[in-house]
C-alpha cells in the first residue's frame, strides 16, 4: 500500500524549508488541507502568498506549518521528482522504436512514457491518448505550457490504426481545448511510407496550420527503423525521391503558413535534406529552433555558431592531431566545419570518422545511437592522435555509459587514448578542439570524470 505523502530528501541551505527545520526523511502531508498528487498541485499550491503546510517529522509528529513565502522556492526536494508514478504508454504504435530494440539492454530502455507532465519538465512528446479531461483542466488552470504533443495524423481513423488504440483518434478533440485556452504547443509527426504522407500529410498540415500561432511548430521526422522489426508492422524506408516530395510540401506550407501568421510553422527534420541532397534552410525559416530536439535545424544551428565562433580568429601557432566521431548523419557537415578550422589553424590535424551504426542497422544514422561497440570496432588501429572528441549524445544522460553500457572508460582502454565528451554547440565544439583543458571541463560537466 502507497505511504501518503512524499519524503523530503533534501533541503536547500538557507532556504525556507531550512528556517522552518524541516529536514531530509521528513513526509510533506497536504497544503491547505489538499493532497498534493504531484510536482504540479506542489508548485501551484507554493506560489501562493500564504499557505498552511502540513509536514510528518521523522519521530511523528505532525506539523502545521503557516507559511508566508510569497511565492518564493521553499528549496524542498522529493524521492520523486514527479512526485508521482510515471504514466507509461498505452499505445502500440506501428512505428515505436522501442519495440525495435534488441533484447538484453538495460531495462530503463523499454519503458515507454507518454506522462503529459514530461512533456513540461523535459520536453518530451506525448500522444494525449494517456490524458483524462481532468488532465486538461489541469494543464489549463496551472497555465501550463508549451505541451509537446505526437500529433502523427489527424485523420481520426488512421490515428486509430498508426497507434493501435481505438481512443487515439477520439484524444485529437483534447487539441481544441487547449487550443481554446490559448495553451502554447509544438506539434511531431512521424512520417511512415504510404502511410501518413502524400494526401494525409496534406490533410494534417492543414488541419494543424489552423491552430497557429498557438501551436507554434510543427516538424516532420522520417520513422526510424532498426534491424530488429521482425514480427512487427511492415514499414519501408523513405527513398530521394521522397524526400524531395516531403520537402516540397513542407516547404510550401511553410510559404502558407509565414503569410498568415508570420510562423514558418512546419518544419523538415535535417535527415530529409540530407536524403534529398538538398541545402539546409537558411536560419530564418526554423523559428528560433522550436524544435531542435527532433534533430530539426540542429546542421545550421551547429554551421552558424561555429562559422561566428571562427570570426576574427588567428592562428595561434599550435599544432595537434587528434580525432573526432560521430554518425553517418552530421558526418558530411562537420567535414565542412572542420575544414573551415584547418583554414585558421593549419597546425590542427582533425580525423573524422563516421561511425555505421552494426548494432542498429544501417538506416539508423544519428549520432545518438552509435554504441560504444560499433565505436571500438571501427575506431580500433585508425589513427586518433592525442585524444578523441565525442558529442555528449552518444552517452546517457550525466553519466558516460554509451547505449549499449560500454563505459567510457572501457572505451579509452580498448582505444588506448583520452576521451572527450563535448557539447553540441559550434561555440563549445571549436573550444574542445582547440583547446584540450576546455575539452575536459566539457567532460567533467556531462558527469563523473576524473581526470
Amino acid at each position: 500500500m502507497k505511504t501518503r505523502g512524499h519524503v523530503i530528501t533534501a533541503v536547500a541551505p538557507g532556504s525556507i524549508g531550512e528556517e522552518l527545520e524541516l529536514e531530509p526523511g521528513d513526509i510533506l502531508l497536504s497544503i491547505d488541507g489538499e493532497d498534493v498528487e504531484d510536482i504540479f498541485d506542489y508548485e501551484y499550491m507554493t506560489d501562493s502568498e500564504q499557505f498552511v503546510m502540513t509536514v510528518r517529522k521523522q519521530n511523528g509528529e505532525e506539523w502545521e506549518l503557516d507559511i508566508e513565502s510569497g511565492g518564493e522556492d521553499l528549496g524542498l526536494s522529493f524521492e520523486n521528482g514527479l512526485m508521482s508514478e510515471y504514466r507509461s504508454c498505452r499505445n502500440k504504435c506501428i512505428f515505436c522504436f522501442i519495440d525495435q530494440m534488441p533484447p538484453g539492454m538495460r531495462e530503463t530502455l523499454y519503458f515507454k512514457d507518454d506522462d503529459s507532465r514530461l512533456s513540461f519538465l523535459q520536453g518530451n512528446y506525448v500522444t494525449l491518448t494517456n490524458m483524462s479531461d481532468r488532465d486538461i483542466d489541469r494543464i489549463i488552470r496551472f497555465h501550463l505550457e508549451p505541451i509537446n504533443i505526437s500529433v502523427h495524423t489527424t485523420n481520426p481513423e488512421l490515428r486509430c490504426r498508426m497507434l493501435n488504440n481505438r481512443f487515439a483518434g477520439e484524444a485529437l478533440k483534447k487539441l481544441e481545448r487547449l487550443y481554446g485556452a490559448g495553451t502554447e504547443m509544438n506539434g511531431q509527426i512521424v512520417l511512415c511510407r504510404g502511410i501518413n504522407d502524400g494526401a494525409e500529410l496534406e490533410r494534417t498540415l492543414k488541419d494543424l496550420s489552423a491552430y497557429a500561432p498557438c501551436m507554434k511548430s510543427v516538424s516532420v521526422v522520417p520513422v526510424g527503423l532498426s534491424r530488429y522489426r521482425e514480427g512487427l508492422y511492415p514499414l519501408d524506408p523513405f527513398t530521394k525521391e521522397d524526400a524531395c516530395q516531403v520537402i516540397d510540401t513542407i516547404e510550401a506550407w511553410q510559404k502558407r503558413c509565414f503569410a498568415a501568421c508570420g510562423l514558418h510553422f512546419v518544419h523538415a527534420s535535417d535527415e530529409w535534406y540530407i536524403l534529398a541532397g538538398r541545402s539546409m534552410p537558411e536560419e530564418e525559416r526554423y523559428d528560433g529552433y522550436l524544435q531542435l530536439e527532433n534533430g530539426v535545424g540542429m546542421l545550421r544551428l551547429l554551421y552558424e555558431e561555429m562559422t561566428d565562433a571562427l570570426k576574427g580568429r588567428k592562428d595561434d601557432g599550435k599544432s595537434e592531431e587528434l580525432s573526432l566521431a560521430t554518425g553517418l548523419l552530421p558526418a558530411p557537415y562537420l567535414s565542412v566545419l572542420l575544414e573551415k578550422i584547418r583554414e585558421v589553424y593549419p597546425g590542427r590535424t582533425i580525423h573524422l570518422y563516421p561511425i555505421r551504426n552494426d548494432f542498429f542497422g544501417e538506416l539508423i544514422t544519428v549520432a545518438g545511437l552509435v554504441t560504444g561497440q560499433d565505436l571500438i570496432a571501427q575506431l580500433k588501429d585508425r589513427p586518433l592522435g592525442s585524444r578523441l572528441l565525442l558529442p555528449e549524445v552518444m552517452f546517457k544522460n550525466g553519466e558516460d555509459i554509451f547505449l549499449d553500457d560500454v563505459t567510457k572508460a572501457q572505451a579509452e582502454n580498448a582505444l588506448q587514448i583520452p576521451i572527450h565528451i563535448v557539447k553540441s554547440s559550434g561555440y563549445q565544439l571549436l573550444e574542445a578542439i582547440l583547446n584540450p583543458e576546455a575539452a575536459r571541463l566539457q567532460t567533467a560537466a556531462h558527469g563523473n570524470y576524473e581526470p
